[in-house]
């Protein structure tokens, strides 16, 4: 596994229930800022038996923007937050101002 790989999964369960934040925040607190797709690309390959919140990580804009692949979709992820929590319209929206979370 690479170093960054490493970061951005622990970055990911440093992510409280309840709390989402975007793929360019694990990307910049992990250490490369400009990594928000590798990000996305990091969480896609986890298996569905992870222990990784891969669902807290949502776009910068609050929308729900994974495309689907053999583990989850948008449906899924949905169901997940609204568990812990956190509403998401029915455009697969979350309220960034209300549930981001920041990282120290």
């Amino acid at each position: 596994m690479t170093n960054f790989k490493q970061r951005v999964i622990s970055c990911a369960k440093q992510i409280p229930r309840g709390r989402a934040a975007s793929y360019g925040q694990v990307a910049a607190a992990a250490g490369n800022p400009r990594a928000a797709r590798q990000v996305g690309g990091i969480l896609r390959t986890l298996g569905p038996g992870s222990k990784v919140p891969w669902w807290r990580v949502i776009n910068n804009q609050g929308y729900i923007s994974i495309k689907g692949n053999w583990n989850a979709d948008k449906n899924l992820q949905r169901e997940l937050l609204a568990g812990e929590g956190i509403e998401v319209s029915d455009d697969f929206r979350v309220d960034m101002k209300k549930y981001r979370f920041i990282f120290n």
